[in-house]
């Protein structure tokens, strides 16, 4: 599992029956310790996550093994929104927080 950003969504008029119906959207992969932006990528998502929001992803063979995904053609999903993550007993982000979900400097 890779923990990444979503950043926008991906519209698709025309494409494979197969994930017909799947909403797509565009993720940046994330540094857990500082927060730094990484390479972007295209998930399906199969828990209805939104713009701003922490996710986690299974890229691969792992990503058609969600009950959404099984046997289509799906490179990478979104399997969880991230609410919190500590590292070494240290909150560093919490969705409902009062700082927008960024507890450490950036």
């Amino acid at each position: 599992m890779q923990l990444a950003k979503v950043v926008g969504t991906v519209v698709s008029n025309r494409k494979d029956p197969n994930i017909g119906g799947f909403k797509l959207l565009l993720l940046r992969q994330t540094n857990p310790e500082t927060m730094e932006d990484g390479s972007y990528v295209v998930a399906v998502d199969a828990v209805g996550a939104g713009v701003d929001e922490y996710v986690l992803i299974a890229a691969g063979s792992s990503a058609r093994q969600t009950e959404m995904t099984k046997n289509r053609p799906c490179d990478a999903v979104i399997m969880a929104i991230v609410d919190q993550w500590t590292i070494d007993g240290r909150q560093v982000y919490e969705k409902f927080s009062p700082n927008h979900g960024y507890d450490v400097e950036i």
